[in-house]
């Protein structure tokens, strides 16, 4: 096993790495609650029918190799499933409500870990996201971890989604450390490890996935640092 310590940068994936909660689109999901507090003018039939509708289609792209590199933007997504029907200005209501759902939370011990793991290495991140960044920015700058990263990279700003290289290349050429020097974290084999593997990165997956092809596997972060600093 390579001994993590000996890395300089950590690059971490977000959703279930650090960040539960999210993308909270069920069936069940009142989509109205959120968005009559943005404003808007729809009717809780139209913002449920079209949240939802972009939802499942970015899910079927997001699941298509086709997309990886020109991912679609939710602006376009929503103008897409509204057929013209909706002003510009309650799209971006939508797009609020949106967010909101995707959104997720860092529980406090993860910001500890975070803490503790930018003492020994630098922290970058790359993360797949389909709404604008700025409540997940506010978010980190809320439980004091936006200043632990050097480098992040949100999908929602160019497009290039996981497991594409670009992401990790972007990172990396920004934090200005040599690949082998740097370790990507993240939950997904096909997204994460696929990721960091094209980019010619070492992995580790936490989580509960396993795969041969990743230099470990921990149940989450907070495992992860307690046996390298054990």
């Amino acid at each position: 096993m390579i001994d993590i310590l000996k890395k300089k940068a950590l690059l971490l994936d977000m959703n279930n790495t650090f960040m539960f909660g999210e993308d909270r689109f069920g069936e069940s999901e009142n989509f109205y609650l959120q968005y009559s507090k943005t404003g808007g003018k729809l009717s809780p039939s139209e913002v449920n029918g079209i949240i939802r509708s972009t939802y499942n289609n970015l899910t079927l792209k997001y699941a298509d190799e086709k997309y990886r590199e020109n991912f679609p933007s939710l602006n376009s997504a929503m103008h897409e499933v509204a057929d013209g029907k909706v002003a510009d200005s309650d799209i971006e209501n939508l797009i609020e409500t949106f967010a909101f759902h995707e959104l997720g939370h860092i529980p406090h011990k993860y910001v500890e870990i975070l803490h503790l793991l930018s003492r020994n290495f630098v922290l970058a991140a790359v993360i797949d996201i389909w709404a604008p960044k700025r409540p997940w920015l506010q978010e980190f700058e809320k439980v004091g971890v936006l200043d632990l990263f050097t480098s992040i990279s949100f999908s929602s700003d160019h497009g290039k989604v996981k497991p594409s290289p670009e992401p990790f290349e972007m990172v990396i050429n920004q934090i200005n450390i040599a690949k082998p020097d740097v370790m990507y974290i993240g939950d997904s084999v096909r997204r994460d490890l696929g990721g960091a593997t094209n980019a010619g990165i070492d992995c580790i997956l936490v989580g509960g996935e396993n795969h041969p092809n990743a230099i470990a596997n921990y149940s989450n972060l907070i495992e992860l640092y307690e046996q390298i600093f054990k």
